[in-house]
């Protein structure tokens, strides 16, 4: 199947496959593995057909600074109206009281409320990237790490998980001007409303960033951090199935104060002008998400990962802390004397895509690592579940327990082949709400 957005004919010599077959041809293969791999990178999504044609939408000519009502550039009164529905969208959808939709990234929304509040060299308490957090966080070799004098929480070493009368006497001892609550890779339910007393406690203001359990949130199926945090910031492109894009969000209890400060530290402070093309894409985005069949999609996501993370401990693999309350989860391999580097590549070698991770007080290099994280989103909304998740459990352990035959890998490639044929990539469903009112019909039943 091509890829293609545009309706007009390509037999004019005016597409992407005559004018650049090398790009075609790249995009093609991409979407042949996307298509024939199950996709089991937490951070890794597939959108609707809807928020796909948004993203590849002739707004991508449109230049727009500044905000609606305040733009720097003229002809912006659609522009103005799209971005004041999504908008409202994000607002209705989160229970906030302002909303940027504005930033390129997670990441740029996070940098947008270090501008906001810190000046370099200002403290900042954030989790460790060794033990869930996220390289915006101030990792020492990012922009973050070197304009503010950035420390960090670990998990517990006995539980691997938060200690928030630890985190507390840690904050106490460094009185941070900011901390932050939120991770890459941490499968537990995080306190918002814990971090929050924290913080409060100290006179630090309080960042959540929700970058990958967002869809969680906005289902109701993750405390939400909105009535708590001081900034909330989010990626839009994992569990709530967006575009490669930002976003930051306000409750009332900050609205006020920070609004239009955190609106200027977004343009101009950290980037130019907004992504016209974007903004559509997430205002779909947040469309579908007010949908019942995407709570479905969440519920299932979660059940997903909850079989998953069952049926890989009782096949003897340890779970950093014992399991998971989300959408990932990791897996510690030491006892099967395999790094996270060699497991990623062998299962990567039959189409099951994953990536090595730290674990906490991990021993080995960030670029090997003794772990490997799995998340389930890509593969619910492509509508895996139940038995077909014991069975990539199954796949996974047949490569990883031991070195695996030519036999074996054989195998494990036609096991995938058959799965991903049951279940179509997204953009081969003609009607992109049908795989998400089949999740729903699926869930009622089961239940």
């Amino acid at each position: 199947m091509k890829i293609s957005q545009d309706k007009t004919p390509k037999n004019d010599g005016s597409g992407l496959e005559s004018i650049d077959p090398k790009v075609f041809e790249i995009i093609e293969r991409e979407h042949n593995r996307q298509k024939d791999n199950i996709e089991l990178i937490a951070s890794a999504n597939f959108v609707s057909r809807a928020v796909l044609e948004a993203t590849g939408s002739i707004l991508t000519n449109k230049v727009a600074e500044g905000y609606p009502g305040r733009r720097y550039f003229s002809g912006c009164e659609n522009i103005d109206e799209l971005e004041n529905l999504a908008i409202a969208r994000a607002k209705e959808l989160f229970g906030a009281a302002h909303a940027n939709l504005e930033p390129y990234t997670g990441s740029q929304a996070n940098h947008a409320v270090y501008l906001t509040v810190l000046k370099p060299g200002d403290r900042i308490l954030g989790m460790d990237l060794g033990h869930g957090g996220h390289l915006s966080h101030g990792a020492k070799f990012t922009m973050t790490g070197k304009i503010y004098d950035c420390h960090f929480y670990k998990v517990d070493p006995d539980t691997e998980r938060l200690d928030y009368d630890r985190i507390l006497a840690q904050a106490q001892e460094i009185r941070p001007k900011l901390m932050i609550a939120g991770a890459s890779a941490y499968p537990r339910t995080i306190d918002f409303q814990r971090f929050r007393e924290i913080a409060d406690q100290v006179g630090a203001y309080l960042l959540a960033d929700i970058a990958h359990i967002s869809g969680l949130v906005a289902a109701g199926l993750h405390p939400s951090p909105v009535p708590y945090a001081h900034f909330v910031t989010s990626s839009t492109q994992k569990t709530l199935r967006g575009p490669r894009s930002g976003m930051i969000l306000l409750g009332e209890h900050s609205a006020a104060e920070f609004a239009r400060k955190i609106d200027s530290a977004v343009f101009p402070g950290v980037q130019g002008a907004v992504h016209v093309h974007a903004i559509a894409a997430k205002a779909v985005m947040l469309k579908e998400a007010m949908s019942p069949s995407f709570v479905a999609y969440q519920r299932q996501n979660l059940e997903n990962s909850q079989i998953l993370a069952q049926d890989l401990l009782e096949r003897g693999y340890r779970l950093v802390s014992g399991g998971t309350d989300n959408h990932l989860m990791l897996i510690d391999l030491t006892d099967k004397g395999i790094t996270g580097k060699e497991a990623e590549d062998r299962l990567a070698s039959v189409r099951i895509t994953v990536n090595k991770n730290m674990l906490p007080y991990d021993s080995q290099k960030p670029t090997i690592c003794s772990g490997i994280r799995l998340g389930t989103s890509a593969i619910t909304t492509r509508g895996f579940a139940g038995e077909e998740i014991h069975c990539i459990a199954h796949l996974i352990d047949k490569m990883l327990s031991s070195e695996p035959t030519v036999q074996t890998i054989t195998k494990v490639k036609n096991e995938v082949s058959r799965l991903c044929k049951l279940h179509p990539h997204i953009d081969s469903i003609d009607e992109p709400e049908k795989s998400n009112m089949a999740l729903e019909r699926q869930y009622q039943l089961q239940h």
